[in-house]
C-alpha cells in the first residue's frame, strides 16, 4: 500500500515553516523565523508577509530534502488556513495551491488553533509515545488566544471557555513593554521570575463567571502600580525586576489554572492538556505538573518545539484530515479570524 506522506505549510504570523509526516511520524520540521519584528516591538504584518515570500521556497525545499523524500511520494498538501495575519496567509495559502497543483495532489486546509491542539498527536516514532485520549480539556494559550477546549475527536472540538478582552500571551508582552523589556516579552518575563518574589506584589484579578478569562484588568491594575511605584522612586523598576516578572507571571498562571481547574472538575474530565507559544512558560508548566500529583491529572504538555508556531502541528492536523477525505477547493480564501 503507498504511504500516505503530508507536506504541511504554516505561515499564520511571522515563521514560515514547513513538514513532512508520513504514515503519521514525522520526517521533517524546518521553521526561519523573523528578526525584524524586534525592531518595532511587534510584528510589522507588511514585513511578515515580505518576509514569508522570501522564505517559502527555501524552506519548503529543506523540509523534503531533510525528509528523505521526493516530492512526487507527497500525497497532500495542508496548509494553514486561518486564522492569523491576511497578508501571511496569502502566501503560504497561494503557494500550498500551487504547489498541490503541480503535483496534482488535493488540498487539506488547516484551522491554526485547531492544529495547536493536535499537535499532542505529532510523533517522532519514538517508542512510548503517549497521547491524549478522547474526550480531553485543552488549554490553548498564546499571544493571540486564551481558550479551554473540549476535544471529542480530533475533528469534534468545543471552545467552553475563552478570553473576552486580551489573551494571556498579550497580558505578558504588554507588561514586559511598561517594564522596558525587548519583545517578544513572555520570554523575559519568565527568565527574570525564576530569581524573583511571586508574592511582592498583587494585582486585581477578574471576576469573570463560566469558564472565560480576561486579562485587561490585570494589565491595567499593572500598570497603575508601575506608575505610581515609580512618581516615588524612578528606580523602582530597575530595582524590583524580577519581583515584577514573578508577581504579574503568578497572577497569570493563577489565573488561566483556577478557570481549568473548574471546568475540568465539573466536566468530569481528567486527562488535560496544554498548547500554543505560553505552554513554553515555565511557571505554567510547573502549575500542570502540580496540579497532576494534587488532582490525579493526566496532563500533557508539548515538547518546546511544538509550543510556537510550526508546520508540524499543521502537517499532522492535516493527516487526520486527509483520512476522513476532508478536503479544501483552490477557491478557498484565507481568513484572519475565526473559532476552532
Amino acid at each position: 500500500m503507498k504511504p500516505t506522506v503530508i507536506l504541511g505549510i504554516e505561515s499564520s504570523c511571522d515563521d514560515t515553516s514547513a513538514a513532512v509526516i508520513k504514515d503519521g511520524v514525522l520526517l521533517s520540521n524546518i521553521t526561519a523565523t523573523q528578526s525584524v519584528h524586534a525592531n518595532y516591538g511587534g510584528v510589522v504584518p507588511e514585513l511578515a508577509s515580505r518576509a514569508h515570500q522570501q522564505n517559502i521556497i527555501p524552506v519548503v525545499h529543506e523540509a523534503i530534502r531533510a525528509a528523505g523524500i521526493s516530492k512526487n511520494e507527497i500525497s497532500a498538501v495542508a496548509f494553514t488556513r486561518g486564522p492569523g495575519l491576511l497578508g501571511s496567509l496569502l502566501v503560504g495559502t497561494s503557494f500550498a495551491k500551487g504547489f498541490a497543483q503541480a503535483l496534482n495532489v488535493p488540498l487539506v486546509d488547516v484551522n491554526h488553533l485547531q492544529a495547536h491542539v493536535l499537535a499532542h498527536f505529532i510523533s517522532e516514532g519514538k517508542p512510548n509515545e503517549c497521547f491524549p485520549e478522547f474526550p480531553f480539556l485543552c488549554l490553548l494559550v498564546s499571544g493571540g488566544n486564551s481558550q479551554i477546549i473540549l476535544v471529542r475527536s480530533y475533528s469534534d472540538m468545543q471552545i467552553v471557555g475563552q478570553t473576552i478582552d486580551d489573551a494571556a500571551g498579550e497580558a505578558f508582552d504588554k507588561c514586559a513593554k511598561v517594564m522596558g523589556l525587548p519583545y517578544p516579552g513572555g520570554p523575559h518575563v519568565d527568565r527574570l521570575a525564576k530569581s524573583g518574589n511571586s508574592l511582592a506584589f498583587v494585582f486585581s484579578k477578574p471576576q469573570i463567571t463560566d469558564y472565560n478569562y480576561s486579562f485587561s484588568g490585570l494589565k491595567t491594575s499593572f500598570l497603575y502600580l508601575v506608575r505610581a511605584k515609580v512618581k516615588e522612586n524612578p528606580d523602582f523598576i530597575a530595582e524590583n525586576l524580577n519581583d515584577l516578572c514573578a508577581s504579574i507571571q503568578l497572577s497569570v498562571v493563577d489565573i488561566l489554572m483556577s478557570k481549568l481547574r473548574k471546568a475540568a472538575k465539573e466536566l468530569n474530565i481528567n486527562q488535560v492538556a496544554l498548547a500554543g507559544g505560553v505552554s513554553a512558560n515555565s511557571a505554567l508548566r510547573e502549575a500542570f505538573n502540580n496540579h497532576a500529583e494534587k488532582l490525579g491529572w493526566k496532563v500533557f504538555i508539548p515538547a518546546f518545539a511544538y509550543t510556537t508556531d510550526n508546520a508540524a502541528m499543521i502537517a499532522v492536523t492535516g493527516y487526520f484530515k486527509y483520512l476522513n477525505n476532508d478536503f479544501c477547493t483552490l477557491d478557498k480564501a484565507p481568513y484572519a479570524r475565526v473559532g476552532v
